[in-house]
């Protein structure tokens, strides 16, 4: 017990009674004034943005403005470049080509990402025939339709027999090849996610090949690989990357031992190096993977890359390391953005109750956590926004991808603010960002206006697309599938 508290109880004990019910009366007035001046000075500061003398302020991260808190959605949903993948191959130019209602139901399995293989099993030793290069371009145009994008790959084969030599083309044909390509990857660059190395060996994994070294061991014996990955570097834009099957292949081809990885400050400066990223097409196989990994430095150099290099692949049979435990450290480890596999192994993960954090997970999953405001917008003053977003993924958005906030007012009329000095493939996974901005409110604004928030992709044909922008993973009213945004604000002038 107080003294205040004490005190008060020894004067009532020796007050008459008439005497204490009107001090009473007259405290309980007191209390309700004082609630009332509370509620009063909390109006006060909503509405000018200011702390009265005597309130103290809330927001000690960032005093004079509104903090509000979200929480993350339970909801799986389509995004863009990353999660679980359809796959498709195509081994003739008579062959069906891609439809649009094809990708309408991987969308509808949260599915933005569809394995591309193209197989040039007649044209060993010939050019590609044109109606096949325009089966691939008639392709390309209905994933960009479609909403979804591409892992491509290219190779000769299917068959590891003996009765299936050769197993793929000479180099001279390769390059050739490539070089037809080139106009076609130049053009459609925008829904391909990354182009796996393929053409040599086998399905295009670079084992089982007659055209080339099959045990190379020397950077001499590597030469002739090398020269094919400087062929598919030159063939696709610099913002694309291409993917090989190990990580001894990168460092053989291109550098001098495991230690030599891309860092943060070598990332995404389109060099050779930031664009060679990695396929495992035999995740948690075995405790190799199937030989994707031969020594622990292997394994390492792929955790440090993936960081900044996009890591996708397939599993290819059931074992104990693709138990939902394994998977999920290995899928953070090597920050994984895409996979498939046989209904075996994701029968497995929904047993053991972990494919819907897999599905959730892969890749990118942006969470907006907190948001601080100016309390009233006014037009044509300032007005400060400070979001704070979580990516709760296993991996970075990995390829560019532009940052907007974008006002609109009563009448519909849009303003955009393009913060370009922000890039999403630096926003790692675990990890919180910060964005901090002042506009400037239109002049002419009235009416019910709003704030979102755009992630758009930044490719011409594909910016105004919503199929294509990031939706923010928080409550659904925030998403708005008509223009891609993700809404922060509701304004009232």
């Amino acid at each position: 017990m107080t003294y205040a508290v004490m005190f008060a109880s020894l004067r009532d004990a020796r007050c008459p009674t008439r005497h204490c019910e009107e001090r009473k009366r007259r405290g309980n007035l007191q209390i309700q004034m004082n609630k009332i001046r509370f509620i009063s000075l909390c109006l006060l500061a909503l509405l000018f943005g200011c702390v009265p003398e005597g309130m103290e302020d809330v927001n000690k991260e960032y005093p004079g403005l509104v903090h509000e808190t979200f929480k993350e959605s339970k909801k799986v949903f389509p995004n863009p470049e990353r999660g679980f993948d359809g796959g498709l191959n195509w081994f003739s130019a008579s062959d069906r080509p891609l439809t649009k209602q094809f990708l309408t139901a991987q969308r509808l399995l949260n599915r933005t990402v569809l394995y591309t293989g193209y197989y040039l099993t007649d044209y060993m030793e010939s050019d590609i025939a044109p109606e096949f290069l325009d089966l691939i371009s008639a392709n390309m145009a209905v994933l960009r339709q479609g909403g979804v994008k591409c892992v491509l790959r290219f190779a000769y084969k299917t068959d590891m027999y003996e009765t299936g030599h050769p197993w793929d083309a000479q180099p001279e044909w390769v390059h050739r090849h490539i070089k037809q390509l080139k106009p076609v990857l130049q053009q459609n660059s925008d829904v391909i996610l990354c182009l796996q190395a393929g053409f040599i060996g086998v399905w295009g994994e670079w084992a089982y090949t007659d055209g080339f070294d099959p045990s190379p061991k020397t950077k001499e014996d590597y030469r002739t690989r090398r020269d094919v990955m400087l062929a598919l570097l030159d063939a696709l834009p610099k913002n694309r990357t291409i993917a090989v099957r190990t990580g001894r292949y990168k460092m053989n081809m291109f550098l001098d031992s495991y230690a030599d990885s891309v860092t943060i400050e070598t990332a995404y400066n389109e060099s050779d190096l930031s664009r060679i990223c990695a396929h495992n097409d035999c995740f948690g196989a075995d405790a190799s993977d199937m030989g994707t990994f031969t020594t622990i430095a292997e394994r390492n150099f792929w955790k440090k890359e993936s960081r900044y290099l996009l890591m996708g692949g397939e599993t290819c049979q059931l074992s104990y390391h693709c138990s939902c435990k394994r998977t999920l450290e290995d899928c953070e480890a090597y920050h994984w953005t895409y996979t498939s596999g046989p209904a075996k192994v994701s029968d497995r993960w929904k047993e053991e109750g972990c494919y819907d954090e897999i599905e959730k997970r892969l890749g990118y999953r942006l969470v907006l956590t907190d948001l601080h405001h100016t309390p009233q917008a006014v037009p044509g003053e300032d007005y400060r926004v400070v979001m704070k977003i979580e990516n709760v993924g296993f991996a970075a958005p990995m390829n560019p991808r532009d940052v907007e906030l974008v006002f609109v007012d009563g009448d519909g009329d849009k303003k955009v603010y393009r913060l370009d000095d922000i890039d999403p493939r630096y926003w790692f996974a675990g990890e919180q960002i910060t964005i901090d901005r002042t506009i400037r409110i239109p002049e002419d604004a009235s009416g019910d206006c709003a704030l979102y928030l755009n992630l758009p992709d930044p490719e011409p044909a594909l910016r105004d697309n919503p199929l294509f922008s990031i939706r923010l993973a928080n409550a659904e009213y925030m998403w708005d599938e008509k223009t891609g945004y993700n809404k922060l604000i509701t304004l009232k002038l």
